[in-house]
């Protein structure tokens, strides 16, 4: 039942940001400088529609598989030997993008007073905790 509730907060959160990236690919600002990370002049990389695109597909895909992994609709997509393996690695991708690069990202960046170091440090990376270890109680459940 627990895991429900956290498959199906894990997946909308997972919907809402795939919903961003689309917001963007259409051509929206509001809040694009903020999630890229930068130097403080320069910003670190230039994401095209497609790549943003294809991380909203993926966001999509990753909400989708939540959402049935913790059974909060039945599963029709996913083939059941992928729920054995896809929690884990997807647990393991946000809690990889938690730690970060060391340099840029995660929670033990050196940039720490960009406005994307700051966004990090509030909500990006205890956000991704928050995927990370809550799949972890799902796959366990």
């Amino acid at each position: 039942m627990m895991a429900g509730v956290i498959a199906g907060i894990i997946g909308s959160i997972l919907f809402v940001l795939s919903g961003i990236h689309l917001y963007w690919v259409a051509g929206g600002r509001r809040g694009l400088l903020a999630a890229i990370p930068s130097d403080g002049s320069n910003i670190k990389f230039q994401p095209t529609k497609i790549a943003t695109s294809v991380v909203a597909g993926a966001l999509a895909l990753a909400g989708l598989f939540v959402i049935e992994l913790g059974e909060v609709m039945e599963r029709l997509i996913f083939p059941e030997w992928l729920f054995r393996y896809g929690g884990w690695m997807l647990s393991g991708v946000f809690l990889l993008r938690t730690v970060g690069d060391f340099r840029w990202i995660g929670f033990f960046k050196k940039q720490k007073e960009t406005s994307f170091a700051k966004w990090d440090t509030l909500l990006y990376s205890p956000l991704c905790l928050f995927i990370g270890i809550g799949l972890i109680f799902v796959v366990n459940s």
